[in-house]
């Protein structure tokens, strides 16, 4: 009986993730169908985008500077050993532009935007404002859904730039400041080692994780249920949810775009 049940439980396990991948792809699907098609919400997407994107400005700022500022000084400890102490700069913009910028920002973003959205679709969810919407003749997936996907794809590639700006200026002040370099030499090593497919690729990764992150809010926000233990728990998995496919994304995109 025992293997019987461990049997059962696994069989009901994979039949869950299943179905849990089934309804999110369906939901992503008519998400993205719904961005395309009228009627349109500007306001509801003026209003996505600034708490995605606006709201989100301090959190991401602040994360970005002191990691460019920690990333000079782990650099430095590391590379003296060796006597490559002249690539700091070069380690700093290309961690920050390919990986750091866009990782650290999604999953700032997550943290904040993601969970406020899952907590606000659950909060409508379990006080049937979604099924008032219904009944007012105005599509729920379009009306609160498909904004907040294009406004997160949109804003976090925007916070990313930022991030990338603050990080590299992160590097240069430990670098210049702290440990000595030349204003000059480390500006001109950090430009001549910088190439436009860097940024680009972590504005891609940035879309595609501001999109994720928007996705699963407004996915485990639209279906929860119970009150607000429900709502707690939908916002939780956001978060949870959001921030491990980031991590995942990142290897998967990171395998895309830079090997051959």
């Amino acid at each position: 009986m025992k293997a019987l049940d461990a049997v059962a439980w696994l069989g009901a396990a994979v039949l869950g993730l299943v179905e849990y991948v089934g309804e999110l792809g369906i939901f992503a699907v008519s998400g993205i169908s719904h961005v395309f098609r009228p009627p349109y919400y500007p306001r509801q997407l003026g209003r996505a985008f600034m708490e995605i994107g606006y709201f989100s400005l301090p959190v991401v700022a602040l994360t970005a500077l002191f990691t460019g500022m920690v990333l000079a000084l782990q650099s430095y400890t590391g590379f003296s050993r060796f006597g490559a102490e002249s690539a700091i700069a070069s380690v700093v913009v290309l961690s920050v532009t390919r990986e750091l910028g866009p990782v650290l920002a999604g999953l700032m973003v997550s943290g904040r935007a993601g969970a406020a959205m899952a907590a606000e679709l659950g909060t409508m969810r379990v006080t049937d404002q979604i099924d008032a919407l219904s009944t007012l003749s105005t599509d729920p997936m379009k009306y609160l859904v498909a904004p907040r996907l294009l406004a997160g794809a949109i804003a976090v590639p925007l916070l990313v730039v930022l991030a990338d700006i603050l990080g590299v200026m992160g590097g240069y002040l430990v670098g210049v400041y702290k440990l000595g370099f030349s204003s000059g030499g480390y500006l001109s090593s950090t430009f001549s080692n910088l190439r436009v497919e860097d940024v680009v690729s972590g504005l891609i990764k940035a879309a595609v994780f501001g999109f994720v992150i928007a996705l699963m809010g407004c996915f485990n926000g639209y279906r929860s249920r119970g009150g607000a233990q429900g709502v707690g728990a939908a916002t939780t998995a956001a978060v949870v949810s959001a921030s491990i496919l980031i991590l995942a994304l990142d290897y998967v995109l990171t395998q895309v775009l830079f090997v051959k």
